[in-house]
């Protein structure tokens, strides 16, 4: 095969779950160009990627299916040998039905999968331990290549790692407060609390995006901890990266963070409120470490992505996690 397509055009999180795909085929088909889709605003998690000949982005922001025909224009006349398709969402379906690719994979999930050459189960376990995601994704090729595993990875530059450089004069944790979905965050009181009973000579960075600096500072401001810095908004995806590998801890929830520390094989502490591990995303760094609720809640988990407000009002798969078992794991 001369030209590889992998479509993943959800969240962040969701890209960086699809690292591996890139890992294996580039083990099995070296010479072979890899492309890669997808969605505006997250490209630069892939910038400079090894083993990535060409990032695509699908701008869904405006003209999203002006958009779309044009990709797929564009993918005709790329002929590609074959498109993994990892999007479950009937957007990348067209795409991949139309694209003209001699071979095409997907998951069933996919409502025009019908059309695809292979297409694959998806299936999330809500109890029990069932397979991680990025095992789930790799079985996409496991046709074309065997069933071993491969890690997440990110590829900071050097430029990256000397941008935060500045930072790592003294031990360090990172927190990342923030999540897309109320139920899948823990709560800033608790933050606050945190950060507030952390030693004072440890240096805490907060990460996040520019929407999330005012939740930064406010956590900062209401736990009067000196030594904390607001870096939301100011790194790059592979800044912050890069920022995560060299941490003491770094503190999240069940949210994109999670994954870029899991990419950089850094120490993590995931914060587990409405969701549970056991649905396949959770961490992957060798020293990882789950935080959740010690109490038995029947409404727990409440849902795969989590909700805008708590379906029952009262929040308690966050609010009943004790401080000690975040600051059990500080330095």
């Amino acid at each position: 095969m001369k030209r590889i397509l992998i479509i993943q055009t959800a969240s962040l999180g969701d890209v960086i779950l699809t690292t591996p795909l890139i890992e294996k085929l580039h083990n099995f088909y070296p010479n072979t160009k890899l492309d890669f889709l997808l969605k505006y605003g997250y490209e630069g998690v892939l910038r400079r990627h090894p083993y990535i000949h060409h990032v695509i982005v699908w701008d869904k922001t405006q003209n999203k299916y002006k958009n779309l025909l044009e990709l797929i224009q564009i993918f005709r006349e790329k002929k590609y040998d074959l498109i993994v398709n990892v999007q479950r969402f009937a957007s990348s379906g067209i795409i991949t039905t139309f694209s003209g690719a001699k071979l095409t994979v997907g998951f069933s999930k996919n409502p025009f999968s019908i059309f695809f050459s292979k297409r694959v189960k998806h299936k999330i376990n809500k109890f029990g331990d069932g397979p991680h995601e990025t095992d789930r994704n790799l079985r996409l090729i496991e046709h074309l290549t065997d069933s071993s595993t491969f890690p997440m990875r990110l590829y900071p530059s050097d430029h990256d790692f000397a941008k935060v450089s500045q930072y790592k004069t003294k031990q360090y944790i990172t927190v990342s407060p923030a999540s897309l979905w109320f139920t899948k965050q823990f709560s800033k009181k608790q933050w606050i609390e945190f950060v507030s009973s952390l030693h004072k000579d440890v240096m805490v960075y907060m990460l996040g995006s520019p929407k999330e600096k005012e939740l930064c500072n406010q956590i900062i401001d209401e736990s009067n901890h000196n030594n904390s810095l607001n870096l939301a908004g100011r790194l790059t995806f592979l800044e912050s990266s890069a920022l995560m590998r060299d941490a003491a801890m770094n503190y999240v929830n069940d949210s994109a963070p999670m994954h870029m520390a899991s990419a950089m094989n850094a120490p993590v502490a995931a914060i587990f409120c409405s969701t549970v591990p056991e649905f396949g995303f959770g961490p992957k760094s060798e020293n990882y470490h789950i935080i959740q609720t010690n109490q038995e809640l029947a409404c727990r988990p409440c849902g795969l992505h989590g909700f805008k407000t708590c379906p029952k009002k009262h929040f308690n798969c966050s609010l009943t996690i004790e401080n000690e078992q975040l600051l059990n794991l500080a330095p």
